[in-house]
């Protein structure tokens, strides 16, 4: 794609016309055998309109919710598309949900029916989807095993696209969409700890795509490769990772897991990455560590190359002519080493979803890859603002996208306004109202707009949490979770750009007092603090809590208080709320310490 790029009417005509265009060209690459094996625009076009016809027969219409859970593969891709295609919303969820989360989701969506992939996922689904009074049918991917009577329908993937094998042409239908229909709900976690159904139009995405095509157009956009791995259930991934690659034509390949995602860039070559802050952490580490176990001259090589790329950064590109010499040198027998571990094509890599330390940033583009930072949150489709890659500011998040309004409120709060903004929360227009005034997203991050236009990011005034992996957790809920306990009187929990949660638990006085009893200690809530098997009793009903708990809202690791949060040390307000940023005053060193 390029600059003259088409305005699509909606997702699906973008996909089609796409496939159309590209036809045999390899799309969507997945290992199976232990090698990847890839399938066309043309017959990923084809199980798109089978699917969706076969969707249509059970009775899906325009407007229903058809809630799709799987882990990152071709089907997901597909499933989605062919959702939309038939006029309904998709809802993507996370494969780390609870049955619990999937109830509240199916629930509050009125989800007549899900996608899900494995036995493992369908375990958590089913008995949810069974509870959900609107549920109506559920289609696996790879066969479940049912024992009890459900009052869903249980469908096979395979006999679902055979069933849609001839009917009307869904590609001519789909263009009488409008780009204002919404396409997903995305749920994320709000205040109140009940995820909230974020409603996301059409225009809002492909707003997304237009605008990240414009920002990284100097890169020389063409034959792309991308590979995805994040959860495309985040708003991130889902966007970035799928519907991007789709609007520039590019392949697609599904990394295996975390775990494989060195390997598999090797296998896959990407051009371009989209990752979030904490993958970057990762493999710098893994770099310094490298570098540091070989040491010798190999070490002072790769340190001189990290400088003198530092320095070029640092000075607008200036250095002395010797070091100019070295800098060249350098970058084949360095830069081209660490480029290699990528597979060697990586135009940029894009970092968002959460805040990138910028020391991190500084060093990738001295080392030849460069790392471009955005800003966003799920109401924007996500992204807002992205550096540009010729001239990134790494203590900033860019300039905002094309077409796109930003802001700063009297109070310092960024606003945005555009068609990336969401059209609402789903079934709250209370929030709605709140949060969009006058087209205005109130994000409910503080910044500042520099001298070049740079949107700086300086404080969040919402009380949510966004783990380096670009999660959003809303603390209450789990600081909630943890006080209906009898043991823990009061808990604040902790992680912004942090890989998981840890926390500062109060325990509970009576409790404490009758423990302390039946282990032959004295009752002193400071020296119990300190007592390791005091601890240990304490880590042990976090762990009890954890078990309702989704993955990223686990609780690894706490610090037992040595007093109550008061008003006297001005731990809490009058009104009993929290006052984080006192209590990490008194803690933080201490929660810190816990990350080890």
């Amino acid at each position: 794609m390029n600059a003259a790029s088409p305005v699509w009417p909606n997702l699906v005509a973008m996909f089609f016309a796409q496939a159309d265009a590209l036809g045999d060209k390899q799309f969507l690459w997945m290992k199976r055998d232990g090698a990847y094996r890839p399938l066309t625009w043309r017959q990923a076009a084809d199980q798109v309109a089978r699917l969706a016809r076969g969707l249509i027969g059970l009775g899906v219409v325009a407007g229903d919710r058809v809630v799709l859970v799987a882990e990152n593969r071709p089907e997901w891709l597909i499933a989605e598309v062919a959702i939309m295609a038939t006029g309904a919303i998709a809802v993507p969820a996370y494969t780390t949900n609870t049955e619990a989360d999937h109830l509240h989701i199916l629930t509050n969506s009125g989800a007549k029916g899900a996608i899900v992939s494995n036995q493992r996922l369908a375990a958590r689904l089913v008995p949810a989807a069974h509870r959900s009074p609107e549920m109506e049918f559920v289609i696996a991917i790879e066969p479940p095993e049912i024992t009890q009577r459900l009052t869903v329908d249980i469908h096979a993937w395979d006999v679902v696209l055979a069933s849609g094998e001839a009917g009307d042409d869904i590609a001519a239908a789909a263009t009488a969409m409008k780009r204002s229909d919404t396409a997903a709900i995305i749920y994320t976690s709000g205040t109140g700890g009940a995820p909230k159904g974020v409603m996301l139009h059409h225009g809002a995405i492909l707003h997304n795509c237009e605008g990240a095509q414009e920002a990284i157009k100097e890169l020389g956009i063409g034959n792309e490769t991308f590979l995805s791995f994040l959860p495309l259930s985040h708003s991130y991934e889902h966007a970035a990772g799928q519907f991007f690659p789709i609007y520039l034509g590019a392949e697609i390949y599904y990394a295996e897991s975390a775990e494989m995602l060195v390997k598999n860039m090797s296998e896959a070559r990407p051009t371009l990455m989209i990752s979030v802050p904490r993958l970057y952490d990762v493999i710098s580490s893994r770099i310094l560590v490298d570098v540091r176990k070989t040491g010798g001259l190999k070490e002072k090589l790769f340190n001189k190359a990290i400088a003198l790329g530092r320095k070029r950064y640092l000075n607008g590109g200036s250095l002395t002519w010797g070091e100019r010499f070295q800098d060249v040198f350098l970058d084949k027998l360095v830069r081209d080493k660490a480029r290699a571990r990528f597979g060697g094509r990586l135009k940029a890599m894009v970092s968002g979803g959460a805040p990138l330390n910028p020391e991190i940033g500084i060093f990738f583009k001295a080392l030849g890859l460069p790392i471009i930072q955005g800003y966003g949150q799920t109401e924007s489709a996500p992204v807002v603002s992205i550096n540009r890659p010729s001239r990134p500011k790494m203590h900033t998040v860019g300039p905002p996208l094309a077409k796109t309004e930003v802001r700063i409120a009297e109070d310092g709060e960024i606003l945005v306004r555009g068609e990336l903004v969401m059209q609402g929360y789903w079934r709250d227009p209370d929030l709605t109202a709140r949060t969009v005034k006058d087209g205005w997203l109130h994000t409910g991050d503080v910044g500042v707009i520099d001298e070049d236009g740079h949107l700086l990011i300086t404080d969040r005034k919402k009380d949510i949490i966004v783990n380096s992996g670009g999660d959003n957790i809303a603390p209450q809920r789990v600081e909630g979770m943890l006080t209906l306990e009898l043991e823990i009187a009061q808990a604040m929990v902790y992680g912004d750009r942090r890989p998981h949660l840890v926390g500062v638990l109060v325990p509970d006085a009576e409790w404490s007092r009758n423990w302390a009893a039946e282990n032959g200690r004295e009752y002193d809530l400071a020296a119990l603090a300190g007592d390791k098997v005091f601890h240990g009793a304490m880590m042990a009903v976090v762990d009890r809590v954890n078990r309702n708990l989704s993955t990223i809202e686990k609780v690894r690791r706490i610090v037992v208080a040595p007093a109550p949060f008061s008003i006297d040390n001005e731990q809490i307000t009058p009104t009993l709320k929290l006052r984080r940023h006192k209590i990490v005053e008194t803690y933080g060193d201490a929660l810190n310490a816990l990350y080890g």
